[in-house]
């Protein structure tokens, strides 16, 4: 009997145990409860705060702070998009939809681009001119010999609501000077596909106009662009695309503006000065190669365009031109990259024309003779370029250029006042070059080229160019346009 009494204490002990370890567990299971409808109510606090601060921007109302039910940790600041300095794919802006908050709402995304070049060049760089067109004062030629710091970029970008987006570009000169290259806002909310933007930026005309230097696939642009627009044409004003909610891509846009840019110069008038009108169609074909055509027209008014020239007996004087005017191009692209992956083997065909006529009045000598009379030109050019990426971050290209400069009606010349002599610069002429390059690009962020050209722009014997350059990427960069 003493060996059950043990047993039967035992077991008296647990039968005695098990209420109240089972009121126990009731609490912990009643305890776990109490916690998890807690945390459905502050999940579904907080859901609601979100649902009601959307509709407050989209209706564009302020949004008034919600009380969650328990302090939540601060969301983290946006990441920059990582910098792509040299990539073409379509131009990549902040995405529309929103505005920005929280700790990033100040930090809008920053880049420098930095470059150079060394040129060795067999004629005098100070003496080029592209013969048979009026100087604009543009960047036109080379540039100058030996070691040489080129244009440096810096870019401030942001969304500034859901309803805009801004950027400003400025460009930090070799000669210590600064220049606003860009400076405009940017619609994000209109509907049907239509965007505005306004302030100053590169015209929509054309292919290459609206693509920074650093991003060319040569060093410098093409005659037909040097001797048009002095490289490149920009608008202060507005201008205003429709997109078509279409699978082919088709583009329409128009732009009006002051008109103070190359060829026309600013006047003190209201209104528009200046007008732009251009169109673009693109498309795949398969999954290997795609492409885009365009159609532009400029139309400008010049008063007192001047130019520096000298007469038949090599004495300088100032002409200058009054009058209208207008251009037009064509420009296509097309480029191919087994399965679309471009980053093995690519290859990158574009080519563009130009047309320009002016018409109104010419004036010899304004601080001299100052004679004038009627003046009419009929001016074009195009170029046809190649570029190939035959393995990653190698690539060729091979470009040529093209002029004609006409025979420009001058009033002076034909009444016999004056001999066309007199005006060297207006001499006819078919200027051309044949360029060469290479490039390898290290990493995204950067960029080493080596170009040759044979370059026959002036009347005379023609200039032999070597470049070699380099571009740096810093900071957060976009992608650019196709």
């Amino acid at each position: 009997m003493t060996s059950v009494r043990p047993f039967a204490a035992i077991f008296l002990f647990c039968f005695a145990a098990v209420p109240a370890m089972s009121h126990a567990a009731g609490a912990d299971v009643a305890a776990l409860r109490a916690e998890l409808e807690q945390l459905k109510s502050d999940y579904n606090t907080r859901v609601s705060a979100l649902e009601s601060r959307i509709a407050q921007l989209e209706s564009g109302q302020a949004a008034a702070p919600a009380a969650p039910a328990e302090a939540s940790p601060a969301p983290a600041a946006a990441a920059a998009p990582p910098p792509m300095p040299f990539p073409t794919t379509p131009t990549a802006e902040p995405a529309s939809g929103g505005g920005r908050g929280g700790a990033s709402a100040f930090n809008p995304a920053i880049s420098m681009i930095l470059a150079g070049n060394y040129a060795n060049l067999s004629r005098d760089p100070e003496t080029y001119r592209i013969a048979g067109f009026i100087p604009n004062g543009g960047d036109v030629g080379p540039g100058e010999r030996s070691f040489n710091l080129g244009e440096s970029e810096l870019t401030v970008a942001s969304n500034v609501d859901p309803y805009f987006f801004a950027n400003v570009t400025a460009s930090v000169t070799a000669d210590n000077e600064i220049e606003i290259e860009e400076a405009y806002f940017r619609t994000l909310a209109l509907r049907d596909g239509f965007t505005v933007k306004g302030g100053r930026f590169f015209s929509g005309l054309g292919y290459l106009n609206e693509i920074h230097a650093h991003a060319w696939d040569f060093v410098d642009q093409p005659l037909v662009y040097q001797a048009f627009f002095g490289s490149q044409l920009t608008q202060d004003g507005l201008q205003v695309k429709w997109l078509a909610p279409t699978d082919t891509f088709i583009e329409l846009g128009a732009e009006g503006g002051n008109g103070g840019a190359f060829p026309g110069t600013r006047r003190n008038r209201n209104g528009l000065n200046s007008t732009t009108l251009f169109t673009h169609v693109g498309g795949d074909v398969g999954d290997s190669t795609s492409w885009r055509m365009g159609a532009s027209w400029l139309h400008d008014h010049a008063d007192g365009r001047t130019y520096e020239d000298t007469d038949e007996l090599g004495v300088p004087v100032e002409n200058a031109f009054t009058g209208t005017s207008k251009t037009w191009g064509l420009d296509a692209i097309l480029k191919w990259a087994p399965h679309g992956d471009s980053t093995h083997r690519q290859l990158k065909l574009q080519a563009e024309y130009l047309q320009r006529t002016e018409d109104g009045e010419l004036a010899f000598d304004e601080s001299g003779a100052n004679l004038s009379g009627d003046y009419r030109s009929r001016q074009s050019g195009w170029y046809a370029q190649g570029v190939y990426l035959f393995q990653p971050r190698w690539r060729v290209g091979l470009r040529y250029d093209s002029m004609d400069s006409g025979t420009p009606h001058i009033g002076l010349v034909d009444s016999g006042t004056l001999p066309r002599s007199a005006f060297p610069a207006l001499l006819s002429a078919s200027p051309d070059r044949v360029t060469v390059m290479l490039d390898w690009s290290p990493s995204e962020f950067s960029r080493l080229r080596a170009q040759y050209a044979w370059d026959d722009a002036r009347l005379d014997q023609g200039d032999r160019q070597f470049l070699l350059q380099y571009i740096y990427g810093i900071g957060a960069h976009g992608a650019h346009k196709f």
